[in-house]
Formats: C-alpha cells, structure tokens, sequence
C-alpha cells in the first residue's frame, strides 16, 4: 500500500528531518503531509526534505500545510512531535522553579517544569486527537511529544483512540549504557522493562539465557564505590557515572530508565537546591542551558541548510543516522507482518497486573500485521511499584487541571509532586508559572485566587 504519513510539528528540531531520513532510505513510494502552526518552520523543514529528495530521489511527494485538518483524510500515519511554545516557553519552565530552589535538568516530564508543559501540550494534542477521530480513526497514530504519559492518558480518556507513545530511551540510553557496563553487544542482551516513561524499571537482563542480574549486582556495589571515592578527590564526579541511578538499582534490584538526567527529577527529595553530588543539576550536572543552547544551534543549521543554495550531499545522511527513531520499523513491521518486539508507551488494560488501569505503561508491545500489542508481564516488585503509583495519580490530577482549566488542580499535582517545601511555595510557584505561559493558557482564568 501506499502510504500517506502526517506528521504533526513538523517544525520542531530533529524529528520530522529524521523520519524522512527514513523514509528515503527505505525507498518507499508514499506521501508526507508536514503540518505545523508556524509556516517560517514549516517552510525550512519542507525546502530540507526537497533537499534531501534531490540527493537521494525517490517517489515521495512532499507537502506543507499549517492546516491539520485538510491533510488528515487518507492517513495511514500520524506523527505528533509539536511543543508549544517551543524553547523558550521550555526554559520558563525550569527558570522559575529555580528561583524556588528546585533544580531540574530536563523539565518535561515530571516536577514543576513538567506540570507546566502538561497543561501547555494536553489541549492541544487533545484537539489534534478529536480531529484525528474525525477525519481517520483508524489510523495508526504516534506520538513522541513530552510529558508522554499525561498527553497519551488525556488523549485516550477524551476520544478513546489507541495513541501510541515511542521514546527512544530504553534502547537509545538505557540498554547502551548497561551493555558498556557488561561489556556485552547491546543486541544481544534480553530484558523485561516496564514503568513510567523516562522512569522505565530494567527487572531482567539475560545473556544467551544467563541471568546478569547477579553480575550487574557486583559491578553496581563496585561503581558505586570507585564513584564516591572520586567525588572526595580532584577527580570529583563526572555526569555519566549515573551514580543515583546505580544507587537505586543496589536498593530496589531493579535498573531505572533514563539514567541520572530524567530519574533525578522524580525523586526531589535528594536534590534540594540542586545539590546532586556536590553538583547543581542542571548548571554543571546535564547542563539545561547547554540543552536549550545546543537545540538552537541545530535550529540555526536547519535554516542555514535550507536556505542554501548547496546541496546537502551524502554525508547529510550518514548524520541523520543518529536521529533514527522506531516509528518507521514499527510501520515496516506491520506492512510486512515482521512480527518485532518495541518497547511502547500504551494504556493498561491487564498488561502491568500491579500498575493502575488505564495507566500509560512504558513496556514491551508485539507488532505485527494486527498492530500494536501490549505484552502481559510480570508484577513489578512492591518497592518499584510504589515509585510509580503516585506518578499516576500526579499525571490523572494533571491532566484534569490542563482540559478544565483548573488552577486549584494544578497546585494540586503540585504539592503531589513532592518538589516544593512547603503548601505557600506550591502555591506561589504555580501562580508564577501560570502567568508566564498565560498566552498559552485560554482555558485558565488567572485572575481568580483561591
């Protein structure tokens, strides 16, 4: 069949560029419709993908459009990657809780900084989603847009259409960082993981059927220590020894995903005022700063690249090899009846057995010529458990405060958080975010007080 792939943000950085990077590798005959709401992103995305095709033609017609809805009817595939407000809506979102004296090195998914996202993205993936509902309801519809799981959680409860989240992190960050730690081929290990995105929890890992937990065990207490040792010395600590991450696993015996950079944030109670091993997270520790200034400079080369009159060349492709994302494999394995394991972020429906129904679960999904599948798995060990549940309660607060324009909810999921030291901070901190994404934010009205 031929496909028609909508790809929703098709301006952001990285993802659209990387998708049709995969696309014109596979050599599929088929149409993508970009869409975003500002036609200067869209314009440097659409002349980059024209770019890319005169490298390496191949049948695929490119269109733009800042109206989603003219392009839905016949998909086959759609994308969301959008982010409102863009970067600098974003650095509000981790600026303001710093002042607070909570310290977040990411700010999408969890904390303060996640909060504010959530009620940011929600309405609007949730009327992308009712326009999907209209127009192609059966479509097989991919989201990558952060804070993953309230986003598909609101999705699901609004039109009850099965949206699946991808995010790269278990395979990407996670399974390449315990098979340098084993010294083993990332493919070649087995492994059962489940959680909350960005707090995945690694239960099993096997080697040709060998257990490695016992041998991760080892080299977890020898990290540790080599770690702590250097932190007293010139040495001193460096960001990729994951040492909260490696603690957490000695303590829970499982391994939690996406490393120190995400799992830090859902644990504040460590952190206060940052101080993460004698390091500010988010100043020298997984600089945000560095984050948000790297995310410009590629914005800055897109642009450049685009606006060019230079061909992009063929080592234009061997970059892009490295924002390869699973979205395509997964319309490949489907198309082709492959029959491949994905790890997904989907609604409960019995897959997780101590996990809250309806929950988003990141863990395993059989795909084949059916779709995508949840994997029965496992309980979670109790201790693991407990470092989620409250994560869905948060999100289900969350996600109500963002459709109802509720304020008092938002404080709510606030103070359940755990960031803030006290109910005056949880108040004062989310009036102050409220009003700096205000234009974002119709559905609040920010002159009411409780």
């Amino acid at each position: 069949m031929s496909e028609k792939i909508v790809i929703i943000g098709a301006g952001s950085r990285g993802f659209a560029e990387g998708i049709i990077s995969d696309l014109i590798k596979l050599g599929w005959e088929c149409e993508i419709a970009l869409v975003d709401i500002n036609p200067q992103a869209l314009s440097v995305i659409k002349k980059l993908a024209e770019k890319m095709l005169q490298v390496r033609p191949a049948s695929i017609k490119v269109t733009a459009t800042t109206e989603r809805r003219t392009v839905l009817a016949g998909a086959t595939v759609i994308i969301t990657t959008i982010n409102v407000g863009g970067r600098r809506a974003w650095e509000q979102d981790v600026y303001i809780p710093r002042k607070y004296g909570i310290f977040a090195p990411v700010g999408d998914t969890t904390g303060p900084g996640g909060a504010s996202r959530a009620i940011r993205m929600i309405p609007a993936m949730v009327e992308i989603a009712q326009d999907v509902a209209e127009l192609a309801p059966n479509v097989l519809f991919i989201n990558y847009a952060n804070p993953m799981a309230p986003i598909c959680r609101a999705i699901n409860w609004k039109t009850g259409l099965n949206v699946t989240g991808l995010c790269h992190g278990i395979i990407g960050d996670g399974i390449q960082h315990l098979s340098k730690m084993l010294h083993v081929a990332p493919d070649e290990i087995q492994f059962k993981a489940s959680g909350y995105n960005h707090l995945t929890w690694f239960t099993d890992l096997r080697l040709h059927g060998e257990d490695l937990m016992p041998r991760l065990r080892q080299l977890a207490r020898q990290h540790i220590d080599n770690v702590m040792t250097d932190m007293h010395t010139d040495k001193g600590i460096k960001t990729h020894d994951f040492v909260f991450s490696w603690q957490l696993f000695e303590i829970f015996g499982a391994f939690p995903c996406v490393l120190d950079r995400h799992v830090t944030e859902f644990f504040p109670q460590f952190f206060r005022d940052g101080d993460y091993y004698g390091k500010v997270l988010g100043v020298d520790a997984f600089s945000f700063e560095g984050t948000i200034a790297s995310g410009d400079r590629e914005y800055e080369i897109m642009q450049t690249r685009s606006a060019s009159e230079e061909p992009l060349g063929e080592a234009y492709f061997v970059e892009r090899d490295d924002d390869h994302e699973e979205v395509m494999d997964i319309v490949a394995a489907i198309r082709h009846d492959r029959q491949q394991l994905f790890y997904a972020n989907m609604p409960n429906t019995g897959q997780a057995p101590n996990l809250p129904l309806g929950a988003v679960v990141e863990g395993p999904a059989l795909v084949d010529t059916f779709g995508i599948r949840p994997l029965a798995q496992q309980p979670l060990p109790i201790g693991v458990t407990g470092t989620l549940v409250r994560l869905y309660q948060w999100c289900d607060v969350l996600v109500e405060a963002a459709l109802e324009g509720s304020r008092d909810k938002f404080i709510q999921a606030m103070i359940l958080d755990g960031s803030c030291d006290s109910i005056k901070t949880a108040v004062t901190l989310s009036d102050e975010l409220l009003q700096a994404q205000a234009q974002y934010l119709p559905r609040f009205n920010l002159s009411r007080r409780i």
